[in-house]
C-alpha cells in the first residue's frame, strides 16, 4: 500500500561539524574524473556526494581534518581550505549576479535610491529590495524603513559599483525587483551566500 503524506527530506551529515541536516541546507561536493574535490551547488553532477554545512568554517574544518579523504575512502585532490572557501564563495556570489542580470533583462529591476523609494511608496510594491553595502546611512535607513512598513523583504549585498555594473549603468545604491520567480530565487541565493560567510 502506498504511503500518503509528506515524505521526509533526505538528510546528510556535515563533514565538518557532523550535524545531520536536510540536503538542501548543505553544500554537496563530488569528485571530478581527476579525483579532485569540487563543489556541486546545484546537486546535479554525477557521482557520490560528500557534504558540509553552508558554512565556510565547516568547510575549513572538513579540509583541515582530511574528512573528504575519509568520506571517499581514497586519496583525493583538494584545494587548500582558503582556496576552496574562496572558490565556493565566488560561485555563490556569481549566482546572485546572474539572477539580478536575468531579472534586469526581463525588465523586472528598478535601480537607484530615489526610484526604489518611489516604488515602495507606489501601489505596485516590489517583491524584493537590495541595498548596497556602501549605501549612505540616511538613504539606507529610509529605504529599510519603507520596505519594513510595506512588508517587502530587503537584503544588503554587494556594492554600488557592483549594482551599476550588473545593470550596465552608473553606480546604484539600491535596486528593487518586481514580484515573480526571481524574488524567491534571489532570496535563496543571497541567504545561502550570507550563511556561508557567517553573516546570518
Amino acid at each position: 500500500m502506498a504511503r500518503h503524506g509528506n515524505a521526509e527530506q533526505p538528510q546528510r551529515s556535515c563533514l565538518g561539524c557532523r550535524t545531520a541536516r536536510n540536503k538542501d541546507l548543505l553544500i554537496r561536493f563530488v569528485l571530478s574524473p581527476e579525483i579532485e574535490v569540487l563543489p556541486d551547488l546545484d546537486s546535479r553532477l554525477p557521482g557520490r556526494g560528500a557534504y558540509t554545512c553552508l558554512s565556510s568554517s565547516c568547510l575549513t574544518k572538513a579540509i583541515t581534518q582530511n574528512q573528504f579523504k575519509r568520506s571517499y575512502k581514497q586519496d583525493v585532490s583538494v584545494m587548500s581550505a582558503e582556496a576552496l572557501v574562496e572558490h565556493v564563495r565566488q560561485q555563490l556570489h556569481d549566482r546572485i549576479i546572474g539572477l539580478i542580470g536575468l531579472a534586469n533583462k526581463a525588465g523586472n529591476v528598478t535601480g537607484g535610491g530615489s526610484m526604489v523609494s518611489d516604488a515602495l511608496r507606489g501601489k505596485a510594491k516590489p517583491g524584493l529590495v537590495l541595498l548596497a553595502t556602501d549605501i549612505s546611512e540616511p538613504i539606507g535607513a529610509k529605504i529599510v524603513f519603507l520596505a519594513d512598513v510595506n512588508h517587502v523583504p530587503n537584503r544588503t549585498i554587494m556594492t554600488k559599483d557592483d549594482f551599476g555594473a550588473i545593470l550596465g549603468k552608473a553606480p546604484r545604491s539600491a535596486i528593487a525587483v518586481k514580484h515573480g520567480g526571481f524574488v524567491a530565487q534571489l532570496l535563496k541565493a543571497i541567504d545561502r551566500y550570507r550563511n556561508f560567510l557567517g553573516e546570518v
